[in-house]
């Protein structure tokens, strides 16, 4: 007996959200992609705003069949996914720019003003990465490792 799977492509948006740490000169970018019909998180990783963190991210999502991919009109996507493949605007990104606003509101040094902010890139990094993993991914926060 064999069983048929169907494998269907996925359609991805992208975007980067803008954050800092310590004080507003050190700046960092959370790149990541949620799936267009279903906006389950697929991937993310931090950076700034160059090409090679979007390559980092590229390379997190090759498991993925990806067929298209929505993102706004930054360079590093133009130059990094070939037409066919991109969407370019705002209009298909709204599942994404929702979940910024989900995270801006549960994380408070993620607001753009405020006195709540992390003093250490890697806290920083830390306190939005466990967000997203229990949020999003639904994935256990386990305290006991760090202590």
């Amino acid at each position: 007996m064999a069983i048929d799977i169907e494998i269907r492509q996925i359609s991805a948006e992208m975007d980067e959200m803008w954050s800092y740490y310590h004080d507003k000169s050190h700046q960092i970018w959370l790149w990541w992609a949620v799936d267009h019909e279903t906006n389950v998180s697929l991937a993310y990783t931090f950076g700034t705003r160059e090409h090679k963190y979007l390559d980092e991210l590229l390379a997190l999502l090759k498991p993925f069949p990806i067929g298209t991919v929505y993102a706004d009109n930054n360079y590093a996507y133009i130059e990094r996914l070939s037409p066919d493949m991109l969407v370019s605007g705002k209009k298909n990104t709204q599942r994404i720019e929702r979940d910024h606003l989900t995270l801006r509101t549960r994380i408070k040094r993620l607001c753009r003003k405020t006195i709540c902010f992390s003093k250490s890139k890697e806290v920083h990094i830390a306190v939005i990465g466990t967000c997203i993993n229990t949020v999003f991914f639904g994935r256990e926060f386990d305290a006991s490792t760090l202590l």
